[in-house]
């Protein structure tokens, strides 16, 4: 039995449906503040359920779900749009055998997703979806689920791209005063600066080199994996024909009308522009700035209500699973703040840290800490100032120890199936079964990432 077959084969027994693992992972995560963090009886027991509960129900975490879910849906309705729907028909057309289908769709997927993590995610799984719906009709045979580990590697480089949370929100002027807001000393923060530029992270030359090699290495390590796995007939039921009402009556004309919805959306850009032009302009995108604009999109390439509406039906069920499971890991996220795991953790890995090691160690910390809280921008709010701390007292430079937190809490993402519940939606694959191959490229990305953090 080959390596990637014995990897297969294990994941399929051990690794169950996503929700279950989000019921396990809070369940291990109260039994660990339990009994590391709290004083072992029932009252402390009582307070930790109490954390669990708030946590699921934070305000400003449910405006954050609730924006993750409109990227998804909106980024699905905008690729079932016609021009978008023939771009992706001129990419899948390019795909002749496995191999050529995994490198099209990883590197694509990587682009976008290092410009917008959102879009980047739901174009990887729209993706793999039309090259299945492809070699379905054109009779070819691809390995079904490494496609689908292929539109998922966009959330191993999101975090250092573009849309990065925590370089995003260092950038910002005032946040690293208000991350460290009752949390350092004054001497602590006179050291501080007010912000850390974008140029010095996200678009500094080692990391956009880092970005490179990835874009160059992941394909590479599918392809290789792609000669070594066995290939199958794509088994995917048809895809739905839109019932058109040919002679629409009465009010229903509004519903197909060309005009109104071009009214409608050049409304909507209108209104995009005057209140995002200056962020569009710096590439600074947020998740309100992005769902506006991509609405703005998908009413003007749909060309009507109608068509919009349709492929909204078809897009909701996408952002189902997510809805549910959200508030699990807030949960999760509420324990692990309240109680102080997660300063724990990372406080743990600064105390035994140097110099060269921080970089190292917060990788490391990030990427435990991911796979229970797996959000950037609430994990960064909380591991935040303990890798700014620890990197002004060992003299590491502030951008290097962003950087290392925002690599280690991406890799991970290859082993969190959270993130890829769309894509299984869309796919129609189990977590399972990609999950082998991401784990494959979890390796080789943290290969990439620990070596650039050393050199740098």
């Amino acid at each position: 039995m080959s390596t990637t077959q014995f990897i297969e084969s294990a994941f399929k027994r051990l690794i169950p449906a996503p929700f279950t693992l989000a019921v396990l992972l809070s369940l291990f995560t109260i039994a660990i503040a339990f009994l590391f963090t709290g004083s072992s009886d029932a009252k402390s027991m009582v307070q930790i359920l109490r954390y669990w509960q708030e946590g699921m129900w934070d305000p400003a975490l449910l405006v954050f779900a609730v924006q993750m879910m409109l990227i998804l849906v909106l980024g699905h309705v905008l690729v079932l749009s016609k021009p978008v729907s023939w771009l992706t028909q001129k990419l899948t057309g390019l795909v002749k055998d496995n191999a050529s289908a995994v490198i099209m769709v990883s590197v694509s997927t990587m682009l976008v997703a290092f410009f917008n993590w959102g879009l980047g995610l739901i174009f990887g799984a729209i993706m793999a979806r039309k090259v299945g719906e492809a070699a379905r009709d054109r009779d070819f045979k691809i390995n079904y689920p490494l496609v689908g580990a292929s539109g998922y590697v966009g959330l191993m480089v999101w975090h250092g791209g573009i849309s990065g949370s925590a370089p995003l929100k260092a950038a910002e002027n005032g946040h690293i005063a208000d991350l460290f807001a009752g949390k350092a000393s004054q001497n602590i923060l006179s050291s501080l600066p007010d912000n850390i530029p974008t140029a010095t992270t996200i678009f500094a030359d080692w990391n956009l080199i880092l970005f490179g090699i990835l874009l160059l290495l992941v394909p590479l390590v599918l392809w290789v994996i792609s000669k070594k796995t066995s290939v199958s007939n794509v088994e995917l039921p048809p895809t739905k024909t839109r019932k058109k009402s040919l002679l629409p009556e009465g009010a229903e004309k509004l519903d197909h009308s060309k005009y109104l919805s071009l009214v409608f959306g050049i409304l909507l850009m209108a209104a995009f522009l005057a209140s995002y032009g200056a962020n569009l302009l710096n590439a600074n995108l947020t998740p309100n700035m992005l769902n506006f604009g991509m609405l703005a999109l998908c009413i003007l390439l749909h060309g009507s209500f109608v068509s919009f509406l349709n492929a909204l039906d078809e897009a909701i069920p996408g952002a189902a699973a997510i809805l549910i499971q959200f508030p699990l890991y807030f949960g999760i996220m509420g324990i692990m703040r309240e109680t102080g795991i997660v300063g724990d953790i990372a406080g743990f890995f600064s105390s035994i840290a140097t110099e060269v090691s921080l970089p190292i160690y917060t990788f490391f910390s990030a990427g435990l800490v991911n796979i229970f809280v797996p959000s950037g921008g609430g994990q960064w709010a909380v591991q935040g100032p303990i890798v700014l701390e620890s990197a002004l007292k060992l003299g590491v430079p502030l951008n290097k120890a962003i950087m290392a937190f925002a690599y280690g809490d991406q890799i991970t993402n290859m082993l969190q199936p959270f993130w890829a519940l769309p894509l299984l939606a869309i796919t129609k694959l189990k977590a399972r079964e990609i999950l082998p191959y991401t784990l494959i490229l979890m390796l080789v990305g943290m290969l990439v990432y620990i070596t650039g953090l050393l050199i740098i």
